[in-house]
């Protein structure tokens, strides 16, 4: 059964999330409280929780130091801010650290629904994307009679990782330079627009039926940042991620 921990001096905002979280759809949970830093890192410690709710202005401290202490310990965790106080500075300090979501005070139930909603759906993507890749981890027979067949199997096996022409190459026991003459000649295109269209194809079904941000979805197709996977999409599709997803919002 998943840990949450909510770390806040504020009652009222701890009752807040565990009324909320009680009607939300991320299944069975145990739920555990801290109103310090101090006791806040030590059930860190001995629960290791997969999400934590942590208040930034606490009475012994700033929240933002635990929740990177969290990282630190727990890559895996999801950290969500709550504050009243409304800085962008603040939200971009969230954001660069790799903690997951902001909650505003007061909060609605809808936002921590959003939030937990967007976590669960990301670790089933998560647990699902571990367990394709060991399983195409798993010695490979190439077809050496169809070598760039063989290179699409692969790629479409493995583009969510940081796969590259040389292991592709590899892959199939030919030459860097002959392999990507002989891909041209058959695909019609180049590896490098091959594995990117390809990759942008797999991001338009996340955008279209998940909420996850931008990020967690460059991550999942293998795009290095949010940035360049944003890049790389509008110039294959004229628009943007956000924009692209916004056209099955309104529907």
């Amino acid at each position: 059964m998943p840990n949450i921990l909510i770390v806040d001096d504020e009652f009222e905002s701890r009752n807040a999330v565990m009324d909320y979280l009680a009607t939300s759809s991320i299944g069975y949970y145990t739920v555990h409280e801290a109103v310090t830093l101090e006791k806040g890192e030590l059930l860190l410690k001995k629960i290791k929780p997969s999400i934590l709710f942590l208040e930034v202005s606490l009475i012994d401290g700033n929240g933002m130091d635990l929740g990177q202490k969290a990282l630190e310990w727990s890559p895996d965790i999801s950290i969500i801010i709550m504050t009243y106080l409304k800085e962008f500075d603040l939200v971009l300090s969230s954001i660069n650290l790799g903690f997951v979501g902001y909650l505003l005070k007061p909060f609605s139930k809808t936002e921590v629904h959003k939030l937990t909603e967007r976590i669960h759906t990301h670790s089933l993507f998560t647990e699902s994307k571990d367990l394709f890749y060991k399983e195409n981890k798993k010695e490979r027979h190439p077809d050496l009679a169809n070598p760039i067949q063989t290179a699409l199997q692969f790629i479409q096996s493995s583009y969510k990782e940081q796969i590259t022409l040389d292991e592709v190459a590899q892959s199939v026991y030919l030459s860097t330079s002959y392999f990507s003459r002989l891909f041209k000649d058959e695909i019609g295109v180049t590896f490098v627009d091959y594995l990117m269209t390809y990759r942008i194809d797999q991001s338009k079904s996340l955008l279209k039926m998940t909420t996850l941000p931008m990020e967690v979805i460059a991550n999942q197709v293998g795009f290095t940042t949010g940035a360049y996977f944003s890049t790389a999409f509008r110039k294959k599709e004229g628009c943007t991620p956000s924009e692209y997803r916004s056209l099955f919002d309104s529907k």
